[in-house]
């Protein structure tokens, strides 16, 4: 848990678990696993379960932290609140009465405003229908390249508020994609020492894409060695926009 974020689209971040594993080519040069090996050298009480070698690392084992669990119930000031970046809160591993109990927490905060996105979108569809979803949570599913565009197809069928997909890092063109139901579209590049960069052209399509569509659009950043390296304007200009829940999925998770 952090009280505040340096991400963009953000203002706090809340890990009620951690740790994950790789399962396609977004998680290639993942930046948690990198830092939960870090975490995992310093003494970290949360890093030091480690994962499958082959598809995880030193300190990035999946592991629940009941502690966690009440965290946001003690922050007095509304936040926007990134939910596991450290994590994938639809992992295999993270058990449905785990998840439903963050729900719980979420729904009992109404004055924050919770963002959680997987990679893992068809578990999310499978216990969906098991989970309440209160008019505060945000949902969204990782869009890397076009072989993963399934996970925006059961993302529509989530009941969530506030639907989003976050294309980064963006590895291929997204031509084509289908944003349908989908409020929010988080655009960005690779960070890190082996770092991939976007084409512009491919930014530059999802933006003209998402305004067409009438979908919120937030460009994060190009990438480069660091976060900040490329900077984060298009065309002359930041992208900041911030999606408004569907009045009609808000109103069936009131």
């Amino acid at each position: 848990m952090a009280d505040r974020s340096a991400i963009e689209w953000t203002e706090a971040t809340w890990n009620p678990t951690t740790g994950c594993d790789r399962i396609s080519a977004g998680c290639d040069n993942c930046y948690a696993l990198t830092l939960s090996k870090r975490l995992k050298a310093m003494g970290a009480a949360k890093y030091q379960s480690d994962g499958d070698p082959r598809t995880s690392g030193p300190g990035f084992g999946v592991a629940i932290h009941e502690a966690d669990l009440t965290v946001p119930l003690r922050w007095r000031q509304p936040r926007v609140v990134f939910v596991n970046s450290m994590s994938d809160l639809f992992h295999a591993r993270v058990p449905l009465e785990f998840v439903q109990r963050v729900f719980a927490v979420m729904t009992a905060t109404p004055q924050h405003t919770y963002q959680i996105l997987t990679k893992r979108a068809s578990r999310l569809a499978k216990v969906a229908p098991q989970l309440a979803w209160p008019s505060n949570v945000w949902m969204g599913v990782s869009v890397e390249d076009l072989s993963q565009a399934h996970r925006v197809d059961a993302l529509r069928s989530v009941p969530a508020a506030v639907r989003f997909v976050s294309a980064e890092p963006l590895l291929g063109h997204l031509a084509g994609l289908d944003l349908s139901g989908v409020d929010w579209l988080i655009a960005g590049g690779e960070s890190g020492p082996r770092a991939r960069a976007p084409q512009a052209g491919w930014i530059q399509s999802l933006r003209d894409h998402c305004l067409t569509a009438e979908v919120a659009f937030f460009f994060k950043q190009w990438g480069g060695r660091t976060p900040k390296a490329g900077g984060r304007l298009l065309d002359g200009r930041t992208w900041d926009q911030m999606p408004a829940p569907d009045p009609a999925r808000a109103a069936l998770a009131a």
